[in-house]
């Protein structure tokens, strides 16, 4: 979520850009079986089925720790991977041990400047930054964006992840100044690469949509929302997290504005995908509430407001 000022600013989602699978790189690997249960774990990952995901994920990484052993590198991807999908959920102290054991084994067999290495490390800081530990974030995150300009060039797109997840950190703590050209800079790299439809440019247009948006700067704002949201209904289809993460931040964008008529119905379909996609006690679902609940308290309707708030206290009780 992001903050104005060091305060959070309330309800807004900002889509961190994580890397899945690695690479191959050992001429005997955990076999053919193993690579095509992990593809099809991050298959279920890109659409949305994150549980059914875990499960394919998990029977790869047991198959690469019995194939090649607990230190290979193929053993390195199926943690990364089964980390990607615990955060994606909310499960965040599941997800965070193997992270880090994915990326000792990196480290040790590729060198601490490698490419993968900074995709563990990205996707570790993502997962700090998540959960507000952004102390622990920033280095990881500028660690990861040295290793991939230094070798694989300034404009390559893993650069561009990078630049755009600094970003994020940066507005979470209301820095807008320091993220705004960095969200430039990255959605410029994916443009050049990818052309304007791609879905790492309509999460780049969602951010720095949000950084505007927190700002107060709502007619620079608006465009970028919609074009993001236009991108990921084609790309993903109209029932992806990631649809319902737009329709949440434009539906805050006009609740800020007392557009309430034009906020409910993106509140109620973000609500409702969330909870279809990522369950019922997800961190996102509550946010999905609370916006309806905030929404309802301005709308004379008091007691659906403290009924939906309550349902989103009790998700945030929960420990991760």
């Amino acid at each position: 979520m992001n903050r104005h000022k060091g305060i959070k600013q309330w309800g807004k989602l900002a889509l961190l850009l994580l890397l899945g699978t690695l690479p191959v790189f050992a001429a005997e690997g955990a076999g053919s079986e193993w690579e095509q249960l992990n593809k099809r774990g991050m298959e279920l990952l890109d659409a949305g089925h994150y549980a059914d995901g875990v499960v394919m994920t998990k029977k790869a990484l047991e198959l690469a720790e019995k194939n090649v052993g607990v230190d290979h590198l193929d053993v390195a991807t199926s943690l990364n991977n089964l980390a990607v999908l615990y955060k994606t959920q909310g499960q965040y102290a599941q997800a965070e041990p193997l992270y880090q054991r994915s990326l000792a084994i990196s480290e040790k067999a590729l060198g601490v400047e490698h490419p993968e290495v900074a995709t563990n490390l990205n996707n570790l800081a993502a997962l700090y930054d998540t959960q507000g530990q952004y102390a622990r974030a920033e280095p990881l995150y500028k660690r990861s964006l040295a290793i991939y300009e230094k070798a694989l060039g300034e404009e390559h797109p893993n650069v561009a992840k990078s630049l755009n997840n600094l970003a994020v950190l940066y507005v979470n703590q209301g820095q807008y100044a320091q993220a705004e050209p960095l969200y430039k800079r990255s959605l410029a790299i994916y443009e050049k690469a990818f052309g304007t439809d791609n879905l790492y440019v309509a999460a780049n247009l969602n951010n720095l949509a949000s950084l505007y948006d927190a700002q107060g700067q709502y007619t620079q704002a608006e465009p970028l929302y919609k074009r993001s949201l236009a991108i990921n209904e084609k790309a993903l289809g109209k029932d992806h997290p990631d649809v319902a993460t737009n329709l949440n931040n434009l539906a805050l964008m006009y609740y800020a504005q007392g557009q309430y008529t034009r906020a409910e119905p993106l509140h109620k379909r973000s609500l409702a995908i969330f909870e279809k996609a990522l369950g019922a006690e997800h961190p996102n679902v509550a946010t999905s509430l609370e916006g309806l609940a905030k929404l309802y308290s301005k709308t004379d309707k008091e007691d659906l407001a403290v009924s939906l708030q309550k349902r989103a206290t009790a998700i945030r009780s929960i420990k991760r």
